[in-house]
């Protein structure tokens, strides 16, 4: 009788809270990966560049490289959680420009995704200034630069370390995307070993940790436009000026283009050698029944990897 009495004095309640919901709930696909890309792509970014301006601020005492490595990773792997059923929660406009290419998303979803993820890059850019404005300007000295031995535009996006050229850091850059989409391709592969339903956040966010325990020392392992990009344009706003763009004999164009071959080419690899191959017949010798893609779209597939991130 109690339970009785309970739901019906929560129905009025239930029934004023779905129309609610209904009245502000967005029906337009585009808005609705639009606001979830730019969300998921902003956690991330507060959380890795956050762990760059802790670690650069306090000079040692508040963690080392291994903090900013787990600090992009597990911001990565909370950024899947927000996004993931929603948009993908690719987070990289290399990935979402690979899973265009490869049929995992239209082409005129691109733009939505970039713009996204520019925007929360740039938004994290912003909000990681404004919490950390006096420790930056404690530990320069309120003389903002990119390069020098009190720089501190590196907080916010990448630069190349003084003996890397840039033919060997384009290389750099396109090799470590190549992995990451690689391996994010076989995290996805319905028909291989690819991430438990539900450990697909872990999964992604200990790849972008591995990728930057073995990959970062050259140039910070962008791999990643939007995720370089933007914050860079930040930084040429507020105050560290156009050196932004001439640092490093103008390296910003490199984590810009060269992650975007890389992902194609580490993509396209593991189709060639893995997933192409994949038999047609089960163990019974019975034709098996194909996926309708082998990597299903997370909007298609819950629970899956298919186009997620970084």
């Amino acid at each position: 009788m109690k339970d009785l009495v309970e739901s019906e004095l929560r129905g009025p309640q239930q029934k004023r809270g779905s129309k609610t919901r209904s009245k502000f709930s967005l029906k337009n696909e585009l808005l609705r990966v639009g606001l979830a890309e730019t969300l998921c792509t902003y956690v991330m970014m507060v959380f890795g560049l956050g762990s760059v301006a802790q670690v650069v601020t306090g000079q040692g005492a508040f963690g080392q490289y291994i903090s900013i490595n787990l600090g992009f990773g597990l911001g990565v792997a909370m950024g899947v959680h927000i996004g993931g059923n929603v948009s993908g929660a690719h987070m990289n406009a290399a990935v979402s420009f690979t899973m265009s290419v490869f049929g995992r998303i239209a082409w005129k979803m691109l733009p939505v995704y970039v713009f996204a993820q520019f925007l929360g890059s740039f938004l994290a850019a912003g909000t990681i200034y404004a919490i950390y404005y006096d420790a930056i300007n404690d530990y320069c000295g309120g003389n903002l630069t990119v390069t020098g031995l009190k720089a501190t535009a590196g907080i916010f996006a990448t630069y190349p370390a003084p003996y890397l050229s840039l033919q060997a850091g384009f290389i750099d850059q396109v090799f470590g995307t190549a992995m990451l989409l690689l391996c994010l391709m076989a995290l996805s592969d319905q028909r291989n070993k690819p991430a438990a339903e539900g450990s697909e956040p872990v999964a992604v966010g200990l790849l972008v940790i591995l990728i930057g325990i073995s990959l970062g020392s050259n140039s910070g392992y962008a791999i990643n436009p939007t995720r370089d990009l933007a914050p860079r344009v930040f930084t040429a706003i507020a105050g560290w000026g156009s050196d932004v763009f001439r640092a490093g004999n103008g390296w910003w164009w490199v984590p810009v283009v060269a992650p975007l071959i890389g992902g194609v080419l580490g993509a396209g690899l593991y189709k060639v050698f893995v997933e192409l191959h994949h038999p047609s017949f089960d163990s019974r010798g019975e034709l098996a029944e194909e996926p309708e893609n082998e990597a299903a779209p997370l909007e298609n597939k819950k629970g899956t990897s298919a186009n997620m991130c970084v």
